[in-house]
């Protein structure tokens, strides 16, 4: 088994390569004075089972090209089987068509990905269940949700929990997280008036004198959890945290949900943490490492990697 890393999220292919004690292959991604994309893998990948450890966040567009590269890199080098390790999915939004001559970007991306010369893809809380189907090879979607009710065990208190999905959209993981903590399930009905932007409605579910725990795949402009946060609070939770997977953070989210009354937000590190991130005094960071190094490590001894979410 070969480890090669991009240069997407480099300390957390670091983190797998520690915990499987694999070390990671030698190669050289960077890039030409035109920018253009350039890699050598500097060692001997012929028969190989060999995991390419590659978020595609932003720059988004680079780092899906480094992915192809790589994967076209070792094709012509021989390796018998090329994984492509994508934590985060990048484009999984656009996922459907929701106005008229628009593109569906996700299964776009997730065709380039199997005609670079990927065999099989591993991923995270894909933001939508369906886009393991636009990839016509095997595709394993892991879920954090283990992760982060391990988390949310060892830190709130059991009996005053509630589970709260931001939107009707997200009841499905909101609903799986609460059953793994034995917690009731609220959720927050809201109108999005146009992209980027949200108006909390309603919340549906009583929660006074609650600790709160707002649930998502993915937070960007941290607006939603903002405003769900100070719905839920005018309503009469005790306090509010959010536990969220990918931590995109565009913009001016981290000093929006700095400034916010989030008591704290929670993201995995599949998307490489800004220095913004690790200094606000409310985002902390869970490692996925372990999670990713074992689905990893039962991906090449062709064990079950479902049953670790049993």
């Amino acid at each position: 088994m070969k480890l090669v890393a991009g240069n997407s999220n480099r300390p957390l292919a670091e983190a797998i390569s520690t915990y499987l004690n694999v070390p990671l292959a030698r190669a050289q991604v960077k890039r030409f004075a035109d920018m253009e994309v350039f890699v050598e893998i500097q060692e001997n990948v012929r028969g190989e089972d060999v995991f390419i450890i590659q978020s595609t966040s932003f720059p988004t567009n680079d780092h899906l090209m480094e992915l192809l590269i790589i994967t076209d890199a070792l094709r012509r080098a021989s390796a018998r089987r090329i994984t492509a390790v994508i934590p985060y999915f990048g484009y999984a939004r656009q996922d459907r068509k929701p106005a008229a001559r628009t593109p569906i970007s996700a299964k776009l991306v997730a065709n380039l990905i199997a005609h670079a010369g990927v065999d099989r893809v591993l991923t995270l809380d894909l933001h939508a269940g369906q886009i393991q189907g636009f990839f016509d090879i095997p595709t394993d979607n892991l879920f954090a949700a283990p992760t982060l009710a391990r988390d949310i065990k060892e830190r709130l208190e059991g009996g005053n929990r509630m589970v709260v999905s931001p939107d009707v959209g997200g009841v499905v993981r909101a609903r799986a997280l609460a059953k793994r903590i034995d917690a009731p399930l609220a959720i927050v009905d809201k109108r999005r008036e146009r992209p980027g932007e949200s108006e909390v409605m309603n919340i549906i579910g009583d929660v006074s004198g609650r600790s709160c725990i707002l649930v998502d795949d993915i937070v960007d402009s941290g607006g939603t959890l903002v405003n769900a946060a100070e719905a839920l609070l005018k309503n009469g939770a005790k306090e509010v945290y959010a536990y969220i997977t990918h931590g995109v953070l565009s913009g001016g989210a981290v000093s929006r949900i700095a400034s916010s009354k989030l008591k704290e937000l929670v993201i995995s590190d599949s998307i490489m943490p800004t220095e913004a991130v690790k200094v606000a005094h409310n985002i902390r960071v869970l490692s996925i490492a372990p999670l990713m190094g074992e689905a990893i490590g039962r991906t090449a001894t062709e064990s079950s990697v479902s049953s670790l979410f049993d």
